[in-house]
């Protein structure tokens, strides 16, 4: 168990309270108990700080007064708060080395201290360095290159030659490598187009469990570092995404688009493929993107949810704009035409 004054000094915080109080974990406003570490982000939330049962609470400096108890106070609460969460995160470290039933091919080369879980099958010519925890079920095909403290989770595959830098998790039933959707029409019907490329993940990646990236068609997909992707995502082949951009579930990206730096992507965004997106793009949630974006800020699209009726009835609307504009125009130019004349 860590004291007050401890968690204060791994995260490089300003304490006002009792360094020796006992805290056992990190809690919600409202759940916390008299051994836990808390947070509050918004103003909105300060009338709460009141009840609070918490040992103490990471806060803004501004809002010290409001709060009954001890305080560690910094100018984004949000963010010690992630870091305050690593201290107490309660993920076993795997005890094994190699599993007695993983299948390993002659070649492999595994770095110092890999864990290795049951069932694994890991194909020749893959290099693993150090550090590398592989949980039970992964599929690591040949040829594939992972970095150092990389994390797989349960039943991710990766197929042959993908490369993964230092630092990144992939999560539970992702895939990493399959072929990209590519099929030229023949006269018998879809001929495959075999894809030549592979995939390269930066440092410090995360992928959400059950998302799928495909491999590239000649040159590779590219995932940058410090990207985070959320869970059931779709990115195709020949995509590049820039660093630290955030993409969130159900998104899909289809093939050979570029997003730039520290984009995010809100939830079931559609991306149509060959499209540029530059830096410091932000798409709300289900935003439809059909073409470039060439200038930073927040775009949208769709029609917000309304009962069934009303959305009816401006869906047919929506579909007669091109007529209305049409007749407005007519009609200014009637206008202007009689001004004129008068």
């Amino acid at each position: 168990m860590l004291t007050l004054g401890e968690v204060a000094a791994r995260l490089d915080l300003e304490l006002v309270g009792d360094p020796a109080a006992p805290i056992a974990g990190l809690a919600s406003l409202a759940s916390a108990t008299d051994q836990d570490l808390t947070f509050i982000t918004s103003r909105q939330r300060l009338a709460a700080l009141g009840s609070t049962a918490a040992a103490a609470v990471i806060l803004k400096p501004e809002w010290r007064r409001d709060c009954p108890v001890a305080c560690l106070l910094t100018a984004d609460p949000y963010l010690a708060y992630a870091r305050a969460s690593r201290l107490f995160d309660r993920q076993l470290t795997p005890d094994y080395r190699v599993h007695p039933t993983a299948i390993i091919a002659a070649g492999v080369h595994l770095g110092a201290s890999v864990a290795i879980g049951p069932g694994v099958v890991i194909e020749s010519g893959v290099v693993i360095a150090d550090e590398v925890v592989i949980d039970a079920g992964v599929f690591i095909g040949a040829n594939t290159r992972i970095g150092t403290r990389t994390h797989l989770y349960p039943n991710v595959v990766l197929y042959h030659g993908v490369r993964i830098g230092d630092d990144c998790r992939i999560h539970a039933g992702a895939v990493i490598g399959a072929d990209g959707f590519g099929y030229a029409p023949g006269p018998g019907g879809w001929e495959k187009i075999a894809q030549l490329g592979g995939v390269q993940l930066g440092h410090r990646v995360e992928v959400g469990a059950c998302s799928t990236i495909d491999r590239g068609a000649l040159d590779d997909t590219v995932i940058d570092d410090g990207v985070i992707i959320d869970n059931q995502v779709q990115i195709a082949h020949n995509c590049r995404v820039g660093k630290n951009t955030a993409i969130a579930g159900c998104v899909g990206i289809a093939g050979s688009t570029t997003i730039g730096e520290n984009c995010t992507l809100a939830g079931a965004v559609g991306v149509s493929g060959h499209l540029d997106i530059c830096d410091n793009v932000h798409l709300t949630g289900q935003a439809r993107v059909t073409r470039s974006i060439h200038a930073p800020g927040t775009y949208s699209s769709g029609t917000t949810l309304a009962p069934t009726r009303e959305w009816a009835r401006n869906a047919v609307r929506f579909t007669q704009l091109d007529t209305l504009e049409r007749r407005l125009a007519a009609l200014e130019n009637a206008v202007s035409a009689t001004t004129d004349k008068e």
